[in-house]
């Protein structure tokens, strides 16, 4: 089953980044300014956060089987990308669209991860790892499609949308066609739980596992923004577009090498590990943003590797040890509260990228993995006595 989920999820999460993709031919063709790119991406936040609200207070990926949601978010999710074409002029109009894009993520992401606990009881870790791998490949994908562009495949950057939302409605009916139910699926919810949801800070595990994510969220989507305006410093055209696919897509090899040691080492571990290093990270950043490209290139590829290698983890021990008949609501209740920190992260850092250089602002960065690192202890300590996951 795991290669359907994965292909799955690399074509639904394709819209992810898609306008961002394309943002400077945006700017060339309607003037808009370089800063719109981190609003984008702060719009298609706001709406994933009131997607992921809307789906765990109704229920919605517990009530109803996740692949019908799988399917339906798609295919809503492509129209809204294929509507950025009708006003690509107005920025209100496509920051709308974003916004219905990421309300329509809720449906993709946090159901794409409920069905693989479904499916994996026994190494989830693993399987996150190759699902968010995927993830990963499918959010910095639309990079490679403008590249391929810019490459001599002569098509404009209106192509990119298409194909982008081509590959989203694909993975919504490859998940539903070819994926059958899963074996022992809890019993559906029929109603709003609210204990269920308060399991975030009720229960000491889980509370743990959601506090190293939270802090994984600030800085998360807001490197995810930052990257690519060091990188114009530095290139530009075909070349900027394949190096930002390369950075943020080593995130893949993290996940898949996350995944791999926490069948040795446990999640909690594997996640403590990736924070620290892509904590350091943004700690030496102000040396690395004028270093000679050997060091600039090396460090960014070490930052997009460990940024989204302790993301699947942190899934896993929150959908381990969630009440069973609400994994679904728990893991989009967490999404949902980790964008609002990736918002304010990314509205933030954008705004102080204006006044100060970027180097003197990325360990401000390193705050979250930091308080993440301090909120993963008492899961580390259970795990040293034996009783952990």
């Amino acid at each position: 089953m795991l290669p359907i989920l994965l292909v799955a999820q690399f074509w639904g999460t394709s819209l992810w980044f898609a306008a961002n993709a394309v943002m400077p031919d945006l700017q060339r063709a309607h003037g808009w300014p370089e800063r719109l790119g981190a609003t984008l991406a702060s719009v298609l936040q706001a709406g994933f956060v009131l997607g992921t609200l809307s789906f765990a207070v109704w229920a919605v990926a517990d009530r109803f089987p996740a692949r019908r949601v799988f399917l339906a978010s798609c295919l809503a999710g492509a129209l809204a990308t294929l509507a950025m074409l009708w006003r690509p002029q107005d920025p209100t109009w496509v920051m709308a669209c974003r916004a219905v894009s990421g309300f329509c993520l809720a449906g993709i992401y946090p159901v794409g991860m409920k069905i693989a606990s479904q499916w994996y009881r026994q190494g989830l870790g693993a399987a996150l790892g190759a699902l968010i791998a995927a993830l990963i490949l499918g959010s910095a994908f639309p990079h490679a499609l403008r590249a391929l562009a810019d490459g001599g495949w002569a098509w404009p950057w209106q192509g990119t949308i298409v194909g982008v939302a081509a590959l989203v409605a694909m993975g919504g009916l490859l998940m539903y066609f070819a994926l059958p139910d899963p074996p022992q699926a809890p019993p559906a919810a029929h109603a709003f739980d609210w204990r269920a949801l308060a399991s975030l800070w009720t229960l000491p595990k889980v509370r743990a596992s959601v506090g190293g994510y939270f802090g994984h969220m600030w800085e998360l989507y807001t490197m995810w923004v930052i990257v690519p305006l060091l990188l114009a410093q530095r290139l530009s055209g075909t070349a900027w577009s394949w190096a930002a696919f390369m950075c943020l897509g080593a995130g893949v090899l993290g996940c898949a090498w996350g995944g791999w040691m926490a069948q040795r080492w446990g999640s909690a571990r594997v996640a403590t590990a990736m924070l620290a290093t892509s904590g350091l990270c943004c700690l030496v950043g102000p040396f690395m943003v004028d270093a000679p490209d050997a060091w600039f290139y090396g460090w960014l590829v070490v930052w997009g590797f460990s940024v989204t290698g302790d993301s699947p983890q942190f899934s896993a021990l929150t959908a381990t040890n969630a009440p069973p008949h609400a994994v679904g609501s728990v893991l989009t209740l967490t999404n949902g509260l980790g964008f609002c920190l990736s918002i304010a992260s990314i509205e933030l850092f954008s705004a102080l990228g204006q006044h100060v250089a970027w180097g003197a602002l990325l360990p401000g960065l390193a705050l979250g993995p930091a308080l993440g690192v301090w909120m993963m202890r008492p899961l580390f300590v259970k795990l040293n006595n034996g009783s952990g996951t």
